[in-house]
């Protein structure tokens, strides 16, 4: 699915900037060599997380494109981390990928890993690859840490061919990758979110163009929003496409519901970037909250009903569950004297401090690796001895031995 995207007017801090001028450095002129489209480099990007504010629900493709959606949403400070090279030459196997499993493989296909497997193949990289995943927050958790692995793989993979992929193309790819070739039930504001990073508005058009315009809010009033939220995780682990299968299929006849989510951006906009108490925007989360479980019962549940009031009888104003819904993590605006009872009573629970973060997915480590690229292929021209273990050599002498 093609998808078209406009990027708004950006202030750009002296440390974002000085980052992007770095980045330019990556791939100095020099002469060109045969191998350079396959890249001889170690990379590690870093992709962040989000929090997804109102609008969530309105960004499936399957609503926007008949009734067009918008969402307001944030990356935070907590990241997905991607390291990938390519692989020496000197193992019994060509692709290496380690996340809670490790898989160890000689071809694309035998790559259990969904994402990594159509990744690999959508960038059509056939060399020996290792790649490594670290996240700082819990997969299945609604912080859109899906989308934030996928484009922070592409990312590095796009760098490892030498090229330096632009936010858009990011985007864009890694919403072709999930919607289109995984056949994921998800949306389209994680992927956009984890590649541009920022406080966004962002707005899903029927044609299929999605806008981002950044949100810009003084520093005082930013301020003052961060102070007045709680970030805990319920413990509970669901998967969002699970979640969303259970209602994305009927959104049509959800019509009203989903209008109201939209109207709540604008209102929440409103009052974020207004003169009005703060408080507002957490009565605006907690009327938000309300509307999208109308939705769907797979949205929330009896464990997340009895947090949610809980924290609600301790002075919390409002809340959301970050993702799709079902468990993972809850979202609280809690004016900040009441902060310290809210902690108590939710004393179970994880809580995780984070502020905004602006940047989306970067590379944030680059070197040169030495070429194996011939030596590679020297290999694959040759019938090669396999690893053997010391055990099996001496096992075989021996019967050799005996036979003799």
């Amino acid at each position: 699915m093609a998808v078209l995207f406009k990027f708004g007017p950006i202030q750009m801090s002296g440390t974002a900037f000085a980052a992007l001028a770095w980045a330019g450095s990556f791939f100095p002129a020099r002469k060109r060599s045969k191998y350079d489209d396959e890249g001889q480099e170690m990379i590690i990007t870093r992709t962040p997380y989000r929090i997804s504010m109102f609008g969530g629900g309105t960004d499936y493709p399957g609503w926007y494109r008949e009734h067009g959606g918008a969402v307001l949403s944030t990356t935070i400070d907590k990241y997905c981390y991607i390291n990938a090279r390519h692989l020496p030459p000197f193992f019994d196997h060509q692709f290496r990928v380690v996340y809670s499993q490790i898989e160890s493989t000689n071809t694309v296909e035998e790559i259990q890993h969904p994402s990594v497997r159509a990744t690999l193949k959508f960038m059509n990289l056939d060399r020996g690859i290792e790649i490594h995943h670290d996240g700082d927050l819990p997969a299945r958790s609604g912080m859109g840490s899906s989308s934030a692995f996928t484009v922070g793989l592409l990312n590095a993979l796009h760098a490892l061919k030498g090229h330096m992929a632009t936010k858009e193309q990011l985007a864009n790819e890694s919403i072709h990758l999930e919607q289109d070739l995984l056949k994921e039930t998800v949306g389209s504001q994680d992927q956009v979110n984890a590649a541009y990073g920022g406080f966004n508005h962002i707005t899903f058009h029927t044609s299929g163009e999605i806008s981002v315009r950044p949100v810009i809010i003084p520093p005082d009033r930013l301020n003052e929003l961060t102070s007045h939220l709680m970030l805990f995780y319920t413990g509970i682990k669901r998967t969002a496409d699970k979640v969303a299968g259970s209602y994305v299929p009927s959104l049509e006849s959800k019509r009203r519901q989903l209008r109201i989510l939209r109207d709540m951006v604008e209102e929440a906009l409103a009052s974020l970037c207004g003169h009005g108490p703060i408080k507002e925007y957490g009565e605006l989360l907690h009327e938000s909250w309300l509307a999208k479980q109308a939705i769907s019962d797979k949205i929330s549940n009896d464990s997340i009903t009895e947090l949610y009031n809980a924290a609600r009888d301790a002075g919390a104003v409002g809340g959301k569950i970050t993702g799709a819904g079902g468990g993972g993590f809850m979202l609280l605006f809690v004016p900040p004297q009441f902060q310290p009872a809210v902690r108590e009573k939710l004393n179970r629970l994880i809580h995780v401090p984070f502020n905004f973060e602006t940047a989306g997915s970067q590379v944030i480590f680059y070197d040169r690796d030495q070429d194996y690229s011939a030596a590679e292929a020297d290999n694959k021209s040759r019938q090669l001895a396999e690893f053997r273990e010391l055990d099996e050599v001496e096992a075989t002498a021996e019967a050799l031995a005996n036979f003799a």
